[in-house]
Protein backbone atom coordinates (compact mmCIF):
# COMPACT_ATOMS: atom_id res chain seq x y z
CA UNK A 1 0.00 0.00 0.00
CA UNK A 2 1.38 3.43 -0.97
CA UNK A 3 1.36 6.26 1.53
CA UNK A 4 2.01 9.93 0.84
CA UNK A 5 3.45 12.01 3.64
CA UNK A 6 1.15 14.73 4.87
CA UNK A 7 3.96 17.26 4.65
CA UNK A 8 3.27 17.59 0.95
CA UNK A 9 -0.36 18.41 1.65
CA UNK A 10 -0.15 20.12 5.02
CA UNK A 11 2.04 22.81 6.48
CA UNK A 12 2.36 21.07 9.83
CA UNK A 13 5.59 19.40 10.86
CA UNK A 14 6.67 18.94 14.44
CA UNK A 15 10.08 20.02 15.72
CA UNK A 16 11.48 16.50 15.85
CA UNK A 17 10.63 15.83 12.20
CA UNK A 18 12.02 19.20 11.11
CA UNK A 19 15.31 18.54 12.92
CA UNK A 20 15.52 15.08 11.40
CA UNK A 21 15.03 16.44 7.88
CA UNK A 22 17.66 19.15 8.39
CA UNK A 23 20.20 16.56 9.52
CA UNK A 24 19.30 14.31 6.62
CA UNK A 25 19.63 17.09 4.07
CA UNK A 26 22.98 18.14 5.50
CA UNK A 27 24.21 14.55 5.29
CA UNK A 28 23.07 14.35 1.69
CA UNK A 29 24.98 17.53 0.80
CA UNK A 30 28.15 16.13 2.36
CA UNK A 31 27.61 12.86 0.50
CA UNK A 32 27.39 14.71 -2.82
CA UNK A 33 30.84 16.22 -2.24
CA UNK A 34 32.26 12.70 -2.01
CA UNK A 35 30.13 10.77 -4.50
CA UNK A 36 29.89 12.52 -7.86
CA UNK A 37 26.93 12.06 -10.14
CA UNK A 38 27.61 10.18 -13.34
CA UNK A 39 26.26 12.69 -15.87
CA UNK A 40 26.62 12.25 -19.60
CA UNK A 41 24.60 13.83 -22.35
CA UNK A 42 24.89 14.53 -26.02
CA UNK A 43 23.20 16.58 -28.68
CA UNK A 44 21.30 14.95 -31.50
CA UNK A 45 19.81 16.43 -34.63
CA UNK A 46 16.64 14.46 -35.35
CA UNK A 47 15.21 13.85 -38.79
CA UNK A 48 11.69 15.09 -39.58
CA UNK A 49 9.03 12.40 -39.85
CA UNK A 50 5.45 13.64 -39.80
CA UNK A 51 3.39 16.30 -38.06
CA UNK A 52 0.04 15.87 -36.34
CA UNK A 53 -2.42 18.59 -35.45
CA UNK A 54 -4.53 18.59 -32.32
CA UNK A 55 -5.77 21.15 -29.79
CA UNK A 56 -5.85 21.80 -26.09
CA UNK A 57 -8.96 21.60 -23.95
CA UNK A 58 -9.17 25.40 -24.30
CA UNK A 59 -9.30 25.01 -28.10
CA UNK A 60 -5.75 26.25 -28.80
CA UNK A 61 -4.08 24.65 -31.80
CA UNK A 62 -1.09 22.42 -31.11
CA UNK A 63 1.22 20.77 -33.63
CA UNK A 64 3.38 17.79 -32.68
CA UNK A 65 6.40 17.00 -34.83
CA UNK A 66 7.22 13.30 -34.75
CA UNK A 67 10.93 12.92 -35.49
CA UNK A 68 13.35 10.02 -35.67
CA UNK A 69 16.94 9.35 -34.67
CA UNK A 70 19.19 6.32 -34.36
CA UNK A 71 20.49 7.87 -31.12
CA UNK A 72 17.22 7.11 -29.30
CA UNK A 73 17.10 3.48 -28.10
CA UNK A 74 14.29 1.33 -29.51
CA UNK A 75 11.57 -0.16 -27.32
CA UNK A 76 11.59 -3.94 -26.86
CA UNK A 77 10.37 -5.82 -29.88
CA UNK A 78 6.65 -6.53 -29.66
CA UNK A 79 4.26 -8.07 -32.16
CA UNK A 80 0.80 -6.70 -32.85
CA UNK A 81 -0.66 -9.70 -31.01
CA UNK A 82 1.61 -8.94 -28.06
CA UNK A 83 0.46 -5.31 -28.06
CA UNK A 84 -3.19 -6.39 -28.06
CA UNK A 85 -2.53 -8.68 -25.10
CA UNK A 86 -0.68 -5.88 -23.32
CA UNK A 87 -3.53 -3.42 -23.84
CA UNK A 88 -5.97 -5.96 -22.44
CA UNK A 89 -3.81 -6.60 -19.37
CA UNK A 90 -4.12 -4.92 -15.98
CA UNK A 91 -0.89 -2.95 -16.41
CA UNK A 92 -0.21 -1.82 -20.00
CA UNK A 93 2.21 0.80 -18.63
CA UNK A 94 4.83 -1.95 -18.26
CA UNK A 95 5.82 -1.46 -21.91
CA UNK A 96 7.84 1.72 -22.33
CA UNK A 97 8.74 3.61 -25.48
CA UNK A 98 11.97 5.65 -25.17
CA UNK A 99 11.41 9.15 -26.52
CA UNK A 100 12.80 12.66 -26.21
CA UNK A 101 10.28 15.44 -25.60
CA UNK A 102 11.46 18.80 -26.89
CA UNK A 103 10.67 22.24 -25.53
CA UNK A 104 7.59 24.07 -26.89
CA UNK A 105 8.25 26.57 -29.67
CA UNK A 106 5.96 29.28 -31.03
CA UNK A 107 5.11 28.95 -34.73
CA UNK A 108 2.76 30.35 -37.38
CA UNK A 109 0.25 28.04 -39.04
CA UNK A 110 -0.90 28.15 -42.68
CA UNK A 111 -3.61 30.67 -41.78
CA UNK A 112 -1.06 33.08 -40.32
CA UNK A 113 -2.19 32.47 -36.76
CA UNK A 114 0.09 31.78 -33.83
CA UNK A 115 0.32 28.27 -32.47
CA UNK A 116 2.55 26.04 -30.35
CA UNK A 117 4.60 23.12 -31.62
CA UNK A 118 6.34 20.29 -29.75
CA UNK A 119 8.91 17.80 -31.02
CA UNK A 120 8.95 14.13 -30.04
CA UNK A 121 11.94 12.05 -31.14
CA UNK A 122 11.79 8.24 -31.29
CA UNK A 123 14.04 5.52 -32.60
CA UNK A 124 14.23 5.33 -36.41
CA UNK A 125 13.30 1.66 -36.65
CA UNK A 126 10.37 2.09 -34.30
CA UNK A 127 9.30 5.09 -36.41
CA UNK A 128 9.14 2.79 -39.44
CA UNK A 129 7.08 0.33 -37.42
CA UNK A 130 4.40 2.83 -36.45
CA UNK A 131 4.26 4.06 -40.04
CA UNK A 132 3.25 0.58 -41.16
CA UNK A 133 0.95 -0.34 -38.29
CA UNK A 134 -2.11 1.70 -37.30
CA UNK A 135 -2.43 0.06 -33.87
CA UNK A 136 1.18 0.88 -32.94
CA UNK A 137 0.67 4.41 -34.29
CA UNK A 138 -2.36 4.97 -32.05
CA UNK A 139 -0.57 3.46 -29.05
CA UNK A 140 2.55 5.56 -29.54
CA UNK A 141 0.62 8.82 -29.98
CA UNK A 142 -1.37 8.10 -26.82
CA UNK A 143 1.89 7.63 -24.90
CA UNK A 144 3.43 10.70 -26.52
CA UNK A 145 0.45 12.91 -25.71
CA UNK A 146 0.52 11.73 -22.10
CA UNK A 147 4.24 12.48 -21.90
CA UNK A 148 3.72 16.06 -23.12
CA UNK A 149 0.79 16.52 -20.74
CA UNK A 150 2.79 15.36 -17.74
CA UNK A 151 5.89 17.37 -18.61
CA UNK A 152 4.22 20.63 -19.60
CA UNK A 153 0.96 20.50 -17.63
CA UNK A 154 -1.22 20.31 -20.76
CA UNK A 155 -4.58 18.83 -21.56
CA UNK A 156 -4.59 17.62 -25.15
CA UNK A 157 -7.49 16.37 -27.19
CA UNK A 158 -7.12 12.79 -28.38
CA UNK A 159 -8.59 13.80 -31.73
CA UNK A 160 -5.75 14.46 -34.15
CA UNK A 161 -4.99 14.43 -37.84
CA UNK A 162 -1.75 14.01 -39.74
CA UNK A 163 -0.69 16.84 -42.05
CA UNK A 164 -0.44 15.57 -45.62
CA UNK A 165 2.03 17.98 -47.15
CA UNK A 166 4.19 18.90 -44.19
CA UNK A 167 6.69 16.78 -42.31
CA UNK A 168 7.61 19.39 -39.72
CA UNK A 169 6.23 22.70 -38.46
CA UNK A 170 8.99 25.21 -37.78
CA UNK A 171 12.67 24.36 -38.06
CA UNK A 172 14.48 21.25 -36.87
CA UNK A 173 16.64 22.01 -33.85
CA UNK A 174 19.11 19.89 -31.93
CA UNK A 175 18.00 18.20 -28.75
CA UNK A 176 20.13 17.42 -25.75
CA UNK A 177 19.47 13.88 -24.58
CA UNK A 178 20.65 12.35 -21.31
CA UNK A 179 22.70 9.24 -21.95
CA UNK A 180 23.64 8.61 -18.34
CA UNK A 181 22.44 10.31 -15.20
CA UNK A 182 22.25 8.04 -12.22
CA UNK A 183 22.66 8.94 -8.57
CA UNK A 184 25.26 6.93 -6.74
CA UNK A 185 23.57 4.83 -4.07
CA UNK A 186 25.64 4.90 -0.92
CA UNK A 187 25.21 1.77 1.18
CA UNK A 188 25.15 2.17 4.94
CA UNK A 189 25.64 -0.44 7.67
CA UNK A 190 27.94 -2.47 5.44
CA UNK A 191 31.65 -3.21 5.91
CA UNK A 192 32.05 -5.30 2.76
CA UNK A 193 30.14 -3.47 0.06
CA UNK A 194 31.21 -0.25 -1.61
CA UNK A 195 29.00 2.32 -3.34
CA UNK A 196 28.14 1.55 -6.93
CA UNK A 197 26.49 3.45 -9.72
CA UNK A 198 23.08 2.23 -10.77
CA UNK A 199 22.59 1.24 -14.37
CA UNK A 200 19.62 1.89 -16.63
CA UNK A 201 16.77 -0.56 -16.06
CA UNK A 202 15.98 -2.51 -19.17
CA UNK A 203 12.82 -1.19 -20.82
CA UNK A 204 11.88 -4.76 -21.70
CA UNK A 205 11.35 -5.62 -18.06
CA UNK A 206 7.69 -5.95 -17.14
CA UNK A 207 6.66 -5.25 -13.57
CA UNK A 208 3.97 -7.90 -13.50
CA UNK A 209 5.66 -9.93 -10.76
CA UNK A 210 6.87 -6.95 -8.75
CA UNK A 211 5.03 -5.07 -6.04
CA UNK A 212 5.05 -1.35 -5.38
CA UNK A 213 6.93 -0.62 -2.14
CA UNK A 214 5.64 1.66 0.58
CA UNK A 215 7.12 5.14 0.45
CA UNK A 216 6.82 8.61 1.92
CA UNK A 217 7.82 11.97 0.43
CA UNK A 218 8.66 14.90 2.68
CA UNK A 219 9.03 18.51 1.56
CA UNK A 220 11.55 20.80 3.23
CA UNK A 221 10.55 23.42 4.14
CA UNK A 222 7.00 22.21 4.48
CA UNK A 223 5.26 25.59 4.81
CA UNK A 224 6.49 27.16 1.56
CA UNK A 225 7.85 26.23 -1.86
CA UNK A 226 10.34 23.49 -0.97
CA UNK A 227 14.08 23.54 -1.51
CA UNK A 228 14.35 19.77 -1.15
CA UNK A 229 12.23 16.66 -1.37
CA UNK A 230 13.21 13.59 0.63
CA UNK A 231 11.76 10.23 -0.40
CA UNK A 232 12.01 7.22 1.89
CA UNK A 233 11.23 3.88 0.26
CA UNK A 234 10.80 0.78 2.40
CA UNK A 235 12.42 -2.29 0.82
CA UNK A 236 12.28 -5.05 3.47
CA UNK A 237 13.22 -7.82 1.02
CA UNK A 238 16.32 -6.05 -0.33
CA UNK A 239 19.66 -6.97 1.23
CA UNK A 240 22.06 -4.61 -0.53
CA UNK A 241 22.21 -1.63 -2.88
CA UNK A 242 23.68 -3.86 -5.57
CA UNK A 243 20.20 -5.13 -6.50
CA UNK A 244 18.72 -1.63 -6.91
CA UNK A 245 18.31 0.24 -10.19
CA UNK A 246 17.37 3.89 -9.67
CA UNK A 247 16.56 6.48 -12.32
CA UNK A 248 15.57 10.06 -11.52
CA UNK A 249 13.82 12.17 -14.13
CA UNK A 250 12.97 15.84 -13.81
CA UNK A 251 9.68 14.97 -12.14
CA UNK A 252 9.80 11.22 -11.79
CA UNK A 253 11.27 8.44 -9.68
CA UNK A 254 11.76 4.99 -11.23
CA UNK A 255 13.11 2.20 -9.04
CA UNK A 256 13.65 -1.51 -9.68
CA UNK A 257 14.69 -4.02 -7.04
CA UNK A 258 15.91 -7.27 -8.53
CA UNK A 259 15.17 -10.07 -8.88
CA UNK A 260 11.56 -8.99 -9.52
CA UNK A 261 11.01 -7.80 -5.95
CA UNK A 262 9.82 -4.21 -6.23
CA UNK A 263 8.98 -1.68 -8.92
CA UNK A 264 8.17 1.98 -8.28
CA UNK A 265 7.33 4.49 -11.00
CA UNK A 266 5.86 7.74 -9.70
CA UNK A 267 5.60 11.37 -10.74
CA UNK A 268 6.51 14.00 -8.17
CA UNK A 269 4.85 17.42 -8.00
CA UNK A 270 8.03 19.46 -8.51
CA UNK A 271 10.92 19.54 -10.98
CA UNK A 272 14.11 18.33 -9.32
CA UNK A 273 17.80 18.98 -9.97
CA UNK A 274 18.90 15.54 -11.11
CA UNK A 275 22.66 16.10 -11.07
CA UNK A 276 22.61 17.21 -7.42
CA UNK A 277 20.34 14.46 -6.09
CA UNK A 278 21.71 11.70 -3.89
CA UNK A 279 20.57 8.43 -2.36
CA UNK A 280 21.50 6.10 0.49
CA UNK A 281 20.42 2.55 1.24
CA UNK A 282 20.50 1.51 4.88
CA UNK A 283 21.07 -2.23 5.14
CA UNK A 284 19.89 -2.29 8.73
CA UNK A 285 16.53 -0.60 8.22
CA UNK A 286 16.16 -1.69 4.56
CA UNK A 287 15.17 1.86 3.62
CA UNK A 288 16.33 3.76 0.53
CA UNK A 289 16.50 7.52 1.12
CA UNK A 290 16.59 9.85 -1.89
CA UNK A 291 17.38 13.52 -1.39
CA UNK A 292 16.31 15.73 -4.32
CA UNK A 293 16.96 19.49 -4.58
CA UNK A 294 13.97 21.23 -6.18
CA UNK A 295 14.38 23.63 -9.07
CA UNK A 296 13.36 27.20 -8.13
CA UNK A 297 9.76 28.16 -8.79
Amino acid sequence: MTTTDGSLLSTEMNNEEALYEQLLLQAAKEMQNQLPMAQESKQIRPQPGFCVKTKTKTNEKVFINICKSDQIPPPPDLSEEGLVSLLESDDPSGYRIPMSLGEPHAEIDNSGNGCTAYDIVINSKFYNKIQNNKLFMEFFLTIGFEGLENKYNLELSREWRMLKNRKFLGSVTEQNIRTKSKPVIQELESSTSSPGTCTEPLVSEIASTCVEPEYTIVAEPADEYPSFLVAEISLPKVESAGSLLLDLGEDRIVLWARPDLYHLDIYIPFNIVQEKSGSQFNRKTRVLTITMPVQPA
